[in-house]
């Protein structure tokens, strides 16, 4: 195999790169990762490596600027290079390899590729899509800062560009609860939407104001999204997000159905309470008492057997 250096300078930056493009290696392409964090923080990411003997290293890209940022050979020190001296580094976990970006500037704001040498060939591993907010300003507008459709509805989101981006490439990413890009727009290549949205996504663009619209919500299309901006010679432009809380009509639904039984429960309860106060103060003893005798009509009868025992026979006597 044939290595050549590829920089002009090789005592300035001792990256070996090889001169031919990368290959995907016939495997799976894997999903993009979305890292979002503030100026100063540290972010690791995470490359999936092929436990081979082939294998050389993994190089850490930036694919946008054709920078590569460092190389963590298999047996040799890491080379770094010098625009990231001291704040990066790197260290194998199982079969991954861990690269840490430490006291992150505005400028590591990219789109960074893990790529695998192998003694043959090259493979795009992972890429991964940086976005590190600037505390001091925010380059791209996007409104609103936060919304809670319920599930069915739908929710607008507007970013306002710092250019016409001729020629450049729009993004609509999810940074928090499922990373990944939902929409990527460019005037050379179309419009490209996440499957997970299929066509419950549409947008309209005038200027440099984009507004993307997201129907038939979903529970799990809460996360946060945030506009971001390819610019040609910039780091990657991005704006502080959309906060997107998506409420599920069931558990409202259900909510309502629990305080209607606790309602009704509540009404029985009262009306148990007043019937049992009602028959306590009526007296019902005589309602189940047996019924006496006429004791007038006894005394009566038997006064007249009385009566007609001790009545003397006149003809008796002899009279």
């Amino acid at each position: 195999m044939l290595w050549l250096l590829c920089l002009p300078n090789a005592s300035l930056f001792l990256l070996l790169l090889p001169c031919f493009p990368a290959q995907d290696g016939g495997g799976k392409e894997q999903s993009t990762d979305i890292i979002s964090a503030w100026e100063g923080d540290s972010i690791s990411i995470t490359c999936p490596m092929n436990a081979s003997e082939y294998q050389l290293g993994m190089y850490l890209r930036d694919i946008r600027q054709k920078v590569n940022v460092i190389y963590c050979s298999k047996e040799k020190p890491p080379f770094i290079n010098p625009a990231f001296a001291d704040r990066v580094e790197c260290s194998k976990e199982g079969e991954n390899l861990r690269i840490t970006l430490h006291r992150l500037q505005e400028s590591d704001s990219e789109i960074y590729v893990c790529t695998e040498i192998l003694k043959i060939k090259e493979i795009n591993r992972k890429t991964i899509i940086v976005l590190v907010k600037a505390k001091s300003r925010r380059p791209l507008e996007q409104s609103p800062l936060h919304t809670n459709p319920e599930q069915g509805q739908s929710v607008n989101i507007t970013c306002v560009l710092n250019s016409s981006w001729e020629d450049e490439k729009f993004y609509l990413l999810r940074t928090h609860v499922q990373p990944g890009t939902v929409l990527s727009v460019s005037d050379l290549n179309g419009s490209e939407v996440s499957p997970a949205f299929g066509n419950r996504l549409e947008y309209s663009r005038e200027g440099n104001r984009i507004v993307v619209i997201l129907h038939k919500l979903q529970e799990k299309d809460s996360d946060n999204y945030i506009c971001a901006q390819e610019v040609k010679g910039s780091p990657l432009l991005s704006a502080s997000g959309t906060m997107v809380l998506v409420k599920e009509v069931e558990q409202a639904c259900e909510k309502s159905s629990w305080d209607l039984y606790a309602l009704l429960l509540v009404v029985a309860v009262l009306f148990c309470a007043l019937v049992c106060c009602t028959l306590y103060r009526v007296d019902l003893k005589k309602y189940f008492q047996k019924k006496k005798h006429n004791e007038v009509y006894e005394d009566m009868s038997y006064n007249s057997r009385r009566s007609t025992l001790v009545r003397t026979n006149t003809y008796s006597r002899g009279e």
